[in-house]
């Protein structure tokens, strides 16, 4: 009950922080077909205690409910790699041995799930938890699509606040097939994910409709115009984008992205790719400061703790952090997942930034 008690204020902290909310996700093809998924995490109210997790094989989980460690139970068909928050068993990010990779992004005031039951409890998934079931559990979209219906998912947070802390989740597998799940009303929704870009609320539908309203933005610099027979000039490279939005909410991060996505040049191979994204991400980057008042300003470098990028195609998982800007990798072909054993270990072993010196002779 201990554990259990702990866990509930845990998660309270975790998905009622003001800043929970500021994902954002893009995905991309290299020119030799390697499919990459990227992503940063934000909350900054303080640290995630954030640690990557080795699952193998044949290892079984139970899943959280409102009552305790007694909802659905669940044996790893696959072994996979994950990022996890706050404590071990909530994989917000991961892939599994065969190339599936999910995430799971915050979804707030827009998602609901079902009531929690517990006369449902054999059936029911935390949703902090759902990442870690479906890596565990398939090796293909489409297998998620059909098979997510069979389990129940929930809020840890049973009461009526509980839409405040949903999630949606993406989904990819190297076929380059992505999908978000949104769960509202209690009502799985699926969508194609063919932008390959997610961040939060409102929901999938609506950020693609959004968009829309930046038809004009384009890459390059806009043309010169005459008004009432004065020239008008661009006064510097990149005007064609004049208007995107630059602020930190999600659906200006969901047209930002997208438009970085789009003008971006497709790159040769999967690690030039990967750098490329954390490029890209690297503008996504929220300083503490722009989110708080005065009085609320954390101690944290960044509200953006860590950013991942997962190689699919080559089974590959690269993290920076807010610690310690160093990429670093894990390959899963170096992992023997029927005998390697369960364990955790936190992102960053020193919060500090490497510096290294430059010996001039």
């Amino acid at each position: 009950m201990k554990r259990v008690h702990l866990f509930t204020i845990i998660v309270v902290l975790l998905l009622y922080g003001k800043t929970s909310e500021a994902c954002t996700g893009i995905s991309m093809t290299a020119g030799d077909k390697s499919y990459i998924q990227a992503r940063t995490i934000e909350w900054g109210g303080s640290n995630l205690e954030s640690q990557y997790v080795i699952v193998p094989r044949n290892m079984t989980q139970t899943s959280y409910t409102p009552t305790g460690v007694n909802g659905l139970t669940f044996k790893s068909k696959y072994g996979y790699v994950g990022l996890a928050v706050v404590q071990k068993e909530f994989v917000a990010e991961g892939i599994n041995e065969a190339g599936l990779s999910a995430g799971l992004f915050y979804f707030p005031n827009y998602g609901s799930y079902k009531d929690y039951d517990s006369k449902y409890n054999s059936t029911t998934i935390a949703d902090l938890q759902l990442v870690s079931w479906m890596l565990s559990q398939f090796a293909t979209v489409d297998e998620v699509v059909n098979s997510i219906n069979n389990v129940r998912v929930v809020s840890i947070q049973n009461d009526e606040n509980s839409s405040s802390s949903a999630i949606h989740w993406r989904v990819g597998d190297p076929s380059g097939k992505q999908i978000v799940i949104e769960i509202v009303d209690g009502v799985t929704n699926i969508y194609n994910n063919t932008v390959g870009i997610l961040t939060n609320s409102p929901g999938f539908p609506w950020q693609l409709t959004n968009l829309n309203n930046y038809v004009n933005l384009h890459a390059g610099s806009a043309a010169p115009n005459l008004i009432d027979g004065m020239k008008l000039s661009p006064t510097g490279a990149g005007s064609g984008l004049l208007g995107l939005p630059g602020d930190y909410t999600p659906p200006s991060r969901f047209v930002r992205v997208a438009f970085f996505k789009a003008t971006a040049p497709v790159l040769n191979t999967a690690l030039e790719t990967v750098n490329q994204c954390f490029n890209i991400l690297n503008n996504f980057d929220i300083p503490i400061g722009t989110e708080f008042t005065k009085n609320e300003i954390t101690d944290l470098p960044s509200a953006t703790q860590w950013t991942s990028v997962i190689d699919l195609t080559h089974k590959e998982v690269y993290f920076k952090t807010m610690y310690n800007n160093t990429i670093r990798k894990i390959s899963l072909d170096d992992i023997d997942f029927a005998k390697v054993k369960y364990q955790s270990h936190p992102l960053d072993k020193e919060k500090v930034q490497p510096i290294v010196d430059i010996k001039i002779r």
